[in-house]
């Protein structure tokens, strides 16, 4: 079972590269993030012509998550439970016996600021219902934009970047309350290449110079976690013409 997670920031823009990149890498769920679409203007058609059934959860300009899978997800929920947010950034659905969880984790703009509290309030939510959920599947997985870099190794410059928001300390701290509840980094169970990033900034040439963030994630439950036989970040797509500034990135699982 292949899971991959692509920021694709705006999904009408990105529409073609989407279908080539499940052409060729064929996940059999893929979460999106940033898909700026109102479900009126969901692609459904041109995704199911692809071979994937879609659930989704979009947003005019802003946000947006979905679900893109080769059998139909069941349970479909979106949101926070008990959080009451109207940004649409959460989105839940089972596949088989595995639950996958499709998060566009808030940016929180600048340590200190109103958005910054709006996320770490956020990420509190997301913990309270993991928890819950980690008690109902064995199998789980949590994946999307967390818009924050668990490590300095995931930073191209950690002197720069320190105590900005994405690489700040508390909201390190609360990513890691949330692996704390049993989830592991799928990407890091395996060795990497150096200098392994998801995101680049568009600017001052930052993806050929290789200046960029490791904030996409798939976190897996210890029973996935188990199963799980490999996990890359494919930078190709970001070198297309008129790219998403995140690359996708995915895990393999097997089941006997």
């Amino acid at each position: 079972m292949r899971v991959a997670s692509w920021n694709v920031n705006s999904l009408r823009v990105r529409l073609p590269q989407v279908l080539g990149w499940l052409d060729t890498a064929s996940p059999d769920v893929l979460a999106l993030q940033e898909t700026k679409t109102v479900d009126e203007a969901f692609p459904v058609q041109e995704i199911g012509n692809a071979g994937y059934h879609a659930v989704f959860s979009g947003q005019r300009t802003y946000n947006g998550v979905a679900l893109l899978s080769r059998q139909p997800g069941t349970d479909v929920a979106t949101g926070l439970r008990g959080y009451d947010d109207p940004q649409r950034r959460v989105i839940c659905a089972t596949f088989g016996d595995v639950r996958v969880i499709d998060v566009y984790v808030p940016n929180g703009q600048s340590v200190g600021s109103d958005k910054f509290e709006y996320k770490l309030d956020w990420l509190a939510a997301l913990r309270r219902q993991l928890r819950e959920d980690l008690q109902q599947h064995e199998r789980l997985i949590l994946t999307g934009d967390f818009n924050i870099a668990p490590e300095d190794r995931d930073v191209y410059d950690p002197v720069a970047w320190q105590g900005n928001v994405l690489v700040s300390p508390t909201e390190r701290e609360a990513l890691a309350g949330i692996q704390a509840l049993s989830l592991k980094d799928t990407f890091r169970l395996f060795e990497q290449p150096e200098a392994s990033y998801s995101w680049w900034d568009y600017r001052a040439a930052a993806f050929r110079r290789n200046r960029g963030l490791r904030i996409d994630l798939l976190l897996a439950s210890e029973d996935m976690a188990g199963r799980c036989v490999a996990a890359a970040i494919d930078k190709t797509p970001r070198g297309w013409e008129r790219p998403s500034d995140h690359a996708p990135i995915f895990a393999d699982f097997e089941f006997p």
